[in-house]
This record gives C-alpha cells, sequence and structure tokens, in this order.
C-alpha cells in the first residue's frame, strides 16, 4: 500500500479524544499480561519492532487539518521498551518528538501495553498485546501459532482491520437521545498531578461465576449490579442534600452483533443503574433491574440506532465545513455539561481471554487497567483468564469508599478476593 492509502480518517469514537486532551488527563488504557518468567527487555524490544508495521494504526501519528483530525504513518523507529512506573496510564503528548501514542513496559514478569484510545479500543490493544507476546516467545524458542486473537506478523494488513465500522452500520431511522439526564457524582480529593490510584482484587473466575449463577445473571450483569451497590450505598453515607440516579457507563462491544474484523474502536456505551429517589434497593432488586436493563438494551437494533445518532453529527454538510477548533470548544462543552455527567462510574469487562494451547505455559494471568477517568471518580475494568479474574479500579481521588464497599460486597457473597494496589 501506498502512504497515501495509510492515511486514515480519525473513526467515529477516535475523533472525541484529542478534544478532551489537556496537561492533566489524556484518554489511554492499559492492558497487561503476566508471564511466568522475568521479562528479557532486549528481546522485547526486537519483539515490539518486528510486529509494530504489522498494526498500522498503531505506528501511526495523530495530525491536524483545518477541518479534521487524521491518522498518517509514522516513520519514526519504534518506541524504547521502559521499566514500568508507579503511576501508569499518564498523559499521552500528541506532539512528542517520535509522534507515537503508544507505550510498551516491562516489570518482573508482566508486559504493559498503553494505548490512546483514539487508535483501539480493548480488543484491539489485546490483540497487539497477545501478538507482541507470542513473537517475543517465539524468539526463545516457542513454537506459537497464528491464533486466537495472535495475527502472522509477516502477513500484509488488511483493510478490513482498519475500516471505521461505525460508519458502515450507522443506518438506523430511529436516532434516540444521548441524554440519559445528569447521574449521582461521586466527590472526592483530588490526588496531585499525575498520581492515579489503583486498586485490583484477583479472585477465581468459578466463585464469580457461581456467585452470578446463584442470582440468574451473567458475570456483566452481576459485577455491575455489585458497583451500583457499592454507588448507592456510598451516596447514603455522603448524605447528599439531593439524591441522583446512580448510573454505570458500560462499553459494548459491537463486533458481537456486527460483522467487522477491525482493531480501531468499534464500542458504544449503554446506562445500566437504578433512581434511589424512588425507594431504597436491595442488591437482589438491584440485580434484576441491570439484568431486565441489558436484555432490554443489548440488541443490534438499539445499538445500531444508538450509533447512528453519533454517525448523523459528523454526516452533516454544516458540520463538515465547520473549522477544527469550533468542533473542539461544542465537543468539548458537550461531554463536560452532557456525557461525562451521565454516570456514576465506568466499568469495562473484557470478557475471557484465550491464547494458542502452546502459549498457555507460558500465561499466567492478564489484567486490564481503564486508566485515569475524565472528572473525580473511579472506573472499573474486568478481565479473565482461565482460573483467574482480575477487576481493577483506577481514580484520581484520595478516597477509596467505592471499592472498599465493592470488594466486601464480593466477600459476604462467598468469593474470596486478593487484593494488591499501588497506595502507599
Amino acid at each position: 500500500m501506498s502512504d497515501r492509502k495509510q492515511w486514515f480518517k480519525l473513526d467515529l469514537s477516535g475523533n472525541v479524544y484529542p478534544t478532551l486532551q489537556r496537561r492533566s488527563f489524556s484518554s489511554t488504557f492499559r492492558v497487561s499480561i503476566s508471564l511466568n518468567e522475568k521479562i528479557k527487555p532486549d528481546i522485547l524490544q526486537k519483539a515490539f519492532e518486528k510486529t509494530l508495521p504489522r498494526f498500522p494504526t498503531f505506528k501511526a501519528a495523530i495530525r491536524k487539518g483545518f477541518f479534521w483530525r487524521y491518522l498518517e504513518p509514522n516513520p519514526n523507529p519504534a518506541p524504547m521498551v521502559e521499566r514500568d512506573v508507579k503511576n501508569p496510564c499518564m498523559p499521552m503528548n500528541l506532539r512528542s518528538k517520535h509522534r507515537y501514542l503508544i507505550r510498551m513496559y516491562y516489570y518482573e514478569n508482566q508486559i504493559s501495553f498503553e494505548v490512546f484510545h483514539s487508535l483501539s479500543d480493548g480488543l484491539g490493544a489485546l490483540t497487539f498485546l497477545k501478538t507482541v507476546t507470542a513473537v517475543y516467545l517465539r524468539m526463545q524458542g516457542v513454537a506459537v501459532p497464528n491464533e486466537e486473537g495472535v495475527l502472522d506478523i509477516d502477513e500484509e494488513p488488511k483493510m478490513s482491520e482498519m475500516e471505521d465500522s461505525y460508519m458502515k452500520y450507522a443506518d438506523s431511522k430511529v436516532t434516540p437521545k444521548r441524554s440519559q439526564g445528569s447521574a449521582y457524582r461521586v466527590r472526592g480529593t483530588k490526588e496531585p498531578f499525575y498520581t492515579l490510584n489503583i486498586i485490583c482484587g484477583s479472585m477465581e473466575a468459578r466463585q464469580l461465576k457461581a456467585a452470578a449463577k446463584k442470582h440468574g445473571v451473567t458475570i456483566t450483569e452481576y459485577m455491575n449490579a455489585v458497583l451500583i451497590y457499592a454507588l448507592v450505598e456510598n451516596q447514603k453515607n455522603a448524605k447528599t442534600w439531593k439524591e441522583r440516579p446512580v448510573r454505570i457507563a458500560m462499553p459494548v462491544n459491537l463486533r458481537q452483533f456486527f460483522p467487522s474484523n477491525t482493531l480501531r474502536n468499534f464500542i458504544t456505551m449503554v446506562y445500566p443503574g437504578v433512581d434511589p429517589r424512588m425507594g431504597d434497593y436491595s442488591f437482589e432488586e438491584i440485580l434484576r433491574q441491570v439484568h431486565y436493563y441489558m436484555r432490554y438494551y443489548i440488541n443490534d437494533k438499539f445499538l445500531r440506532a444508538d450509533i447512528t445518532t453519533n454517525a448523523q453529527t459528523f454526516r452533516s454538510p454544516f458540520i463538515r465545513i465547520v473549522p477544527l477548533w469550533f468542533k473542539d470548544i461544542t465537543v468539548k462543552q458537550f461531554y463536560k455539561r452532557v456525557q461525562d455527567c451521565q454516570s456514576s462510574a465506568g466499568l469495562t469487562n473484557l470478557g475471557v481471554i484465550k491464547v494458542p494451547k502452546e502459549m498457555e505455559p507460558y500465561v499466567e494471568r492478564f489484567d486490564i487497567l481503564m486508566g485515569q477517568p475524565f472528572s473525580p471518580r473511579t472506573n472499573c475494568a474486568i478481565v479473565t483468564y482461565k482460573d483467574i479474574a482480575t477487576i481493577s479500579f483506577a481514580s484520581s481521588i484520595i478516597e477509596n469508599d467505592i471499592e472498599r464497599i465493592f470488594f466486601r460486597k464480593l466477600v459476604q457473597e462467598g468469593i474470596e478476593v486478593t487484593i494488591q494496589s499501588n497506595r502507599d
């Protein structure tokens, strides 16, 4: 492919994140893999360099045009693999010298890959991490096949992996409202600049599955209900003068509903929750509410309509000719006043991760971290590998009441939890 063919418009989601960029915030998230032996950074660097050209949308830089931002091929060498830091997911510098919007870290037996959200969602980042790890193991004599999300680095990148799938499927005749109304916001003490508090709980996946099955719900529904329960309890304890609905912002992987191989963003948000102004909710009632909400909203009809609402804005002839600086102001104000206000916390579940069988003996666990929230609150991310489920909270406030109530509830439900944190 010529360089010109490798220029890409940012996808529908990707257009938003540079607009929200500020000195103290960057839409960066992290996926990690833990192996059964210490990482050799020199070999990891070579594996990183060999893998990166296979993923053109990661080997890219963001440029500003007069009307839109776009991705162009990055001719600079791959970033250096670095020893891990205490505060991950630090803001990305869109104008850095090497122009990359990705980072690769190592620590002991863990490899971590950080991505600016304009480039990809969790599935794309996970595909890259699994492929790098497979190449890393091959360089040490392990025969890892190209399957279960491990791509062939000797193969030409496919156009279907780089498409904006939003625009392909945004063709509903109905466009629902974007705003769900304001939700309860956690009030906390902001941490100093660049401080991200992480609390990670690991547990046996079978115990988690058994607890969800006992209530007749899926693990994703169960975890949403536990987080909503924690937020409702926190709002009660805070004795706010005016109660508000408690809602979770949860990304849905649209590839489950629409045929797509894209490694870029292809998610949309749903907002399960309860309204405490209607009365006290027991945990069982919260579970039922979440269960039926998910059944009602998570299907191809509603999701197609939802992405069509967003796509209509970008298809508007008027919006197309508006200068980028004016678009940035409008999108930022909309996000601050509407989008960010309609949820109390974020939760994402990357699901059960699989790797090629030949790779399994070398892999201990996976982790995912959503990174710093836009406003002072907490974000939760879940991933499962074999029989280990990890739940990671990331926040930029000192108080950890939500996390404490959350994990206590799991323990009360009969789930044994091991806690790790980067807090002193």
